[in-house]
């Protein structure tokens, strides 16, 4: 597919932008932004949706782009914005952005694209390292779902087994 025909700065309205939220054996996976904006931080892997394409096709195709891997694109998560202003106050960048649930299909990790880097992260790990709040928020989320139906599980197998 064609890269899309519109400006990321200073937009005439809202883009947007998915992000895969990929979890592998209790770690998640974090790639380092090599564009504005954002770059150098830590994020989630994601990107513009494209003209025809599904917000499940773009979350697949933008962690491919970035990571290297194929995924199954889950359940979205949790929709926000993202919106930075210049030293003016002018919007520079306004995003709509909608974050899916991942797990991973094929491929090896290797960071590509937009991506300086990437990496998989334990729980641990990510208290260590500076994140956008609005990550820190998406990744809270995804435990609180994860860990809710990890306990209800828990509980059903001790009914079942008890």
């Amino acid at each position: 597919m064609g890269k899309a025909n519109r400006e990321r700065s200073y937009p005439e309205a809202p883009l947007v932008g998915v992000a895969g939220v990929v979890v592998h054996e209790g770690r998640v996976l974090l790639i380092k932004r090599g564009k504005e904006p954002g770059k150098g931080e830590w994020n989630l892997p994601g990107g513009l949706v494209e003209v025809g394409e599904t917000l499940k096709e773009a979350v697949a195709r933008e962690v491919k782009e970035e990571t290297g891997l194929r995924v199954a694109v889950g359940d979205l998560v949790m929709v926000g914005d993202r919106i930075i202003r210049d030293e003016k106050r002018r919007v520079k960048y306004h995003y709509v952005l909608l974050d899916y649930l991942c797990m991973v299909e094929s491929g090896e990790l290797k960071p590509a694209s937009d991506a300086e880097d990437a990496c998989w992260v334990t729980p641990r790990q990510l208290e260590e390292i500076d994140l956008p709040e609005p990550v820190r928020h998406v990744l809270k989320r995804v435990e609180e779902k994860t860990l809710g139906f990890r306990e209800e599980r828990r509980m059903e197998d001790e009914r079942h087994n008890g």
